[in-house]
């Protein structure tokens, strides 16, 4: 392999993150790794795997080179768990649910026992009998498959992975099974089905009649008959109603993804992992990992002979896990041995393509990302006919089915969210463009530290138009298109993701999926507040004609519904304030106000809601506590604190006083991450952080904002992600 570029050091978030998350700890919390010590050790137990091979005793040097500079990087539970008792390093699974009760009941607890050790899992319950079908055994009739998705959600909200990563699951749910409309309309209740993403399997069938304006079948899996019948064009106005409002459900487009399974002899695909990825069958697992691209840049040109070195090694990297893996049950073992998926993906694609100066929205960028994952999987593929020659090919192959030369793993490339791994290695996110090129963290005491991105700052002072003043006013705005500083190229070169046309990102993950991409792509379309039911409409039939398996659409601020309406309200009111004698003026507030409710929990791990009212221009201006359960008697004392520190805060709102300075004295009067000052700290934090693109999401374990991206929500910060 050839020599990699050198690294620098870690930066102080990529430190963070793997303190909180990765860095093996002690009973009493003692953290006992650095980075050198955990690649050492991952590098060891996926390298004992060849112990016999002519190369073994270099190969865990060379797997430990290559993560140790951030060229590669695997999936967090291989960060995580190998060389552990522990030792379950895939992150997808999928599991099945059949139509019965012990087939439920079995999935449900498989599911916790893949979540137990670190995966993420993707159920399909299309095969399930719709609500009020008839039950023979029991002379009854059904409850339908979204009465026992509430009992999936149930069981995950109880297991914590281990502390270190949340469960998570994808729903899947046919297009034609007759509980489609209760399921595409089942997370309009936000509060429900909160460990799920969910996804609609769509047929070409059901497109097609979408096109010719028809209606289609709707079929009751239990007996195969044809139940009903809907007007496609309905249904799928439905589809891009709800996505329109919460980014729920997405759409999986389920014949694309089984044209091109490798081993349509053992059953076709229902299902994917919780970020849409990867397609896998009932009981079929997959290792992930990523290249990062940004470190494959020199004088101008991609390296090619060091990238197809990095893949090859990665790919062999990816099958040894396989086989040190200790997987939860042995239907999942047995699977997986079968037909040794990998997904061998990238990071920092846009880190490549800005130092290529390319605009990721452009064709040429396009292009150039297209000819990079082209050249990956035809590496990657070379690597894996390799290895059967080595090892044999996957016990699956059959050549009746593949049209390749005999290889060691039925599919090799994906693209999966990278949200913390990313973090770790300073780039942006999968195939993602960046989210923001300057950020504002909050330190001690209030004060405000700008992050800058480190590529946009080499340019600013190369280019000489860097200074501290165009930082905060980058910061400020969320972007740097449109300020005169800052020469046009390098305006289109930074684009982030919500200056980047919905088109232009569905466009690149079309390019993406048929340049190389055996499985699918974890990619948000970001579409900005003021996007149309129409731009959603556009971005499905594009996504369906360009090939792609699967697209997540995100419009900005619509994940957390508003609970009360402003209404329609003159200028003079919007403006309207009183004055006070002696005293900073007092905002009068309308009756009627936007407001966000958010759910915590406390030190003693009790429900509180607090919702948010804020005016046309989203400045917070009232605070309220509620507890589900006022009239408690061991909460009475606790509500009431609450609420008298909630009418402070807003006091304080409505007479202007800097957030900064509330923010101060919240801080200050934190005793616990989990009191009431420091929950009420991270939201305004939150809002602070998040004015340009609406209410940002507050992270649950450092309050930093959380960004949707990948298909999950995630926190810039720490790493902290809904979805893993």
């Amino acid at each position: 392999m050839s020599e990699s570029k050198p690294q620098s050091a870690l930066t102080e978030t990529a430190e963070t993150v793997l303190q909180r998350r990765y860095y093996l700890k002690d009973e009493n919390g003692k953290v006992l790794e650095n980075w050198d010590i955990l690649c050492r050790r991952v590098a060891k137990a996926v390298a004992a795997v060849d112990a016999g091979q002519p190369d073994a005793e270099e190969l865990a040097g060379q797997f430990y080179t290559m993560m140790h500079s951030l060229d590669f990087l695997p999936n967090s539970p291989c960060l995580m768990n190998a060389g552990t008792d522990l030792g379950q390093l895939s992150a997808c699974f999928v599991l099945p649910v059949e139509d019965s009760m012990d087939g439920i009941f079995t999935s449900i607890r498989n599911g916790a026992l893949v979540h137990k050790t670190g995966g993420g899992t993707g159920y399909s319950f299309s095969r399930l009998r719709p609500k009020n079908a008839a039950v023979k055994s029991t002379q009854g009739v059904a409850s339908g498959p979204l009465s026992f998705a509430a009992v999936f959600d149930a069981a995950t909200e109880t297991i914590k992975q281990g502390g270190k990563r949340r469960g998570a699951n994808m729903g899947v749910l046919r297009v034609d099974h007759p509980d489609i409309l209760a399921f595409i309309s089942a997370k309009e209740d936000q509060s429900r089905y909160n460990n799920f993403n969910f996804s609609v399997a769509i047929t070409d069938a059901f497109m097609q009649a979408v096109k010719d304006d028809a209606s289609y079948d709707l079929v009751n899996p239990a007996t195969g008959a044809v139940s009903d019948s809907l007007p496609a064009r309905q249904v799928f106005e439905e589809i891009i109603d709800r996505a329109w409002h919460t980014g729920e459900p997405g759409v999986l487009f389920i014949d694309a993804a089984n044209r091109d399974n490798a081993t349509p002899q053992l059953g076709d695909f229902e299902a994917t992992n919780p970020c849409g990825e990867q397609w896998l069958l009932p009981y079929e697992s997959c290792n992930l990992g990523s290249i990062n691209l940004g470190r494959f840049v020199t004088g101008g040109k991609v390296d090619s002979t060091r990238l197809a070195a990095t893949v090859r090694l990665a790919v062999r990297f990816l099958d040894n896990v396989i086989d040190c893996n200790r997987f939860p049950i042995p239907e999942i073992a047995a699977m997986t041995q079968k037909t040794r998926k990998v997904g061998l993906g990238i990071m920092g694609l846009h880190d490549m393509l800005i130092q290529l100066e390319l605009p990721y929205a452009s064709q040429e960028g396009r292009k150039a990302a297209a000819e990079v994952m082209n050249f990956i999987h035809a590496e990657a593929e070379q690597a894996s006919i390799a290895l059967a020659k080595l090892k044999g090919a996957f016990p699956a192959y059959d050549p009746q089915y593949n049209k390749y030369p005999a290889r060691r793993n039925a599919a090799l490339t994906s693209i999966q969210p990278t949200g913390t791994v990313s973090m770790i290695a300073d780039c942006a996110s999968g195939c993602e463009p960046y989210f923001s090129i300057v950020m504002i963290k909050h330190v001690m005491d209030g004060d405000r530290l700008p992050m800058v991105n480190r590529l946009f700052e080499q340019v600013a002072r190369r280019e000489g138009f860097y200074s501290p003043r165009l930082m905060e006013k980058v910061a400020a705005s969320g972007s740097v298109v449109g300020q005169q500083e800052i020469p046009e190229k390098w305006q289109e070169i930074f684009r982030t993701a919500q200056d980047i046309a919905p088109e232009d990102h569905i466009r690149m993950q079309g390019a993406l999926q048929k340049s190389g991409v055996d499985s699918s792509i974890s990619k948000t379309i970001n579409m900005p507040n003021s996007a149309t039911r129409e731009d959603v409409r556009r971005g499905y039939l594009l996504a369906h004609e360009l090939g792609c398996k699967g697209i997540t659409v995100y419009r900005d601020g619509s994940r957390e519904g508003q609970v009360l309406n402003a209404g329609n309200r003159s200028k003079d009111e919007k403006s309207a304030v009183v004055s006070t004698a002696g005293l900073q003026e007092k905002a009068m507030l309308p009756d009627v106000l936007n407001a966000k409710r958010y759910r915590l929990k406390d030190v003693n791990q009790s429900t509180i809601y607090l919702i948010v009212c804020f005016d046309e221009e989203e400045n917070p201006m009232e605070v309220f506590a509620k507890f589900p359960f006022d009239n408690r008697v061991d909460l009475k004392d606790k509500s009431t604190m609450w609420t008298t520190t909630c009418r402070l805060v807003s006091l304080a709102l409505r007479y202007q006083i800097p957030m900064g300075e509330i923010i101060k004295q919240l801080d200050r009067s934190s005793g616990h991450r989990l009191d009431l000052p420091a929950q009420l700290s991270r939201l305004l934090k939150s809002f602070m952080a998040g004015t340009r693109f609406g209410f940002a999401s507050s992270c649950p374990e450092c309050g930093g904002s959380l960004v949707f991206e990948e298909g999950c929500e995630h926190c810039l910060d720490c790493g902290y992600s809904k979805c893993a």
